[in-house]
């Protein structure tokens, strides 16, 4: 965790004139998760921060040089880790960029920052054994009348959307009945930066629908929201995080794993079976190719533990 910085935040006239039109950008028009905004908003603030107690903030963005760039990842090094800081820096790159294409700034002082290195971390991710016992979670509170039938469905819904989907959280709760041909089992999915891509939801997920679309949605309309809560609106993706973390306690299985990880399992599941990666790729609706093959590591690494098993000669 960074240290707290004495410094206060940005005054309002700043963020009127720097910040809020940056964040109005990503939100409606990058479609960005109030996660990333939340995260950008944070190295705005810690960028801000630390120009005004180095006496830069007066003379202006276009006067930094790529020695204060260095300096100011040092001394941040000090405060965040690794990957905080990258994302930190990525969130002021878009930042500069934003205003160069308005012509408030001359250059973007971020291109070429040297930034640590990052360890290479592999995704976590489900089995699909500890899938299923995920997924029975529903069944077995309803069973013991710990929640209603229709909370169970709708529950079960969520997951097997995000695993047989292989959604984002913000793209399921932005899930319309009117984006869905129940017929074919596909979705129609908005993903970042405005990106549509067809999603195949597995024959499970499509039953439940089905049966959650007839039993208990009261409206189901083209433009009416898949999922809700107990008083109609819109499921928020925090209510999916806290059901998620219900279920992986009576499962036994780590409560820091998020809904993301199950779409971290559906892709490692579709590369175990022997799906390409490209497909894979379209399914996610992943921009670069190098962002599915972090997959691949996973899958290589099931493949090298089942053969040091197995095999005589490992």
């Amino acid at each position: 965790m960074p240290a707290a910085n004495p410094l206060p935040p940005p005054p309002d006239a700043v963020l009127a004139e720097w910040w809020e039109p940056f964040e109005d950008f990503l939100a409606k028009e990058r479609r960005y998760s109030r996660y990333t905004l939340r995260n950008y908003r944070q190295a705005f603030d810690d960028f801000y921060r630390w120009l005004k107690a180095s006496g830069l903030w007066g003379r202006g963005f276009d006067a930094l040089g790529p020695r204060d760039l260095r300096d100011f990842v040092i001394e941040a090094q000090r405060r965040f880790d690794r990957r905080t800081l990258h994302n930190h820096v990525s969130g002021l790159r878009a930042f500069f960029k934003y205003w160069l294409r308005r012509e408030r700034v001359a250059r973007n002082p971020f291109l070429g920052v040297p930034l640590p290195k990052l360890e290479k971390l592999l995704p976590k991710f489900l089995t699909e054994s500890q899938m299923k016992l995920l997924l029975a979670g529903p069944e077995k509170l309803l069973a013991n009348e710990s929640i209603d039938a229709r909370t169970a469905l709708r529950d079960r819904l969520v997951m097997e959307l995000l695993y047989g989907g292989g959604l984002r959280v913000s793209e399921l709760v932005a899930l319309n009945f009117g984006a869905i041909n129940l017929s074919a089992g596909v979705a129609r999915v908005l993903g970042k930066g405005n990106k549509e891509r067809l999603c195949p939801l597995g024959r499970v997920a499509t039953a439940l629908l089905v049966k959650w679309k007839d039993g208990y949605a009261g409206d189901a309309s083209a433009v009416a929201p898949v999922l809700v809560n107990a008083a109609g609106e819109r499921l928020p993706v925090r209510q999916v995080q806290l059901l998620l973390k219900r279920y992986l306690a009576l499962a036994g299985l780590p409560l820091d794993l998020t809904p993301h990880k199950l779409r971290h399992s559906y892709a490692t599941h579709l590369l175990n079976a022997g799906a390409d990666l490209r497909l894979v790729q379209e399914l996610l609706g992943h921009a670069n190719l190098a962002t599915t093959q972090i997959y691949t590591h996973v899958s290589v690494a099931r493949l090298r533990a089942i053969y040091d098993q197995a095999h005589p000669r490992a």
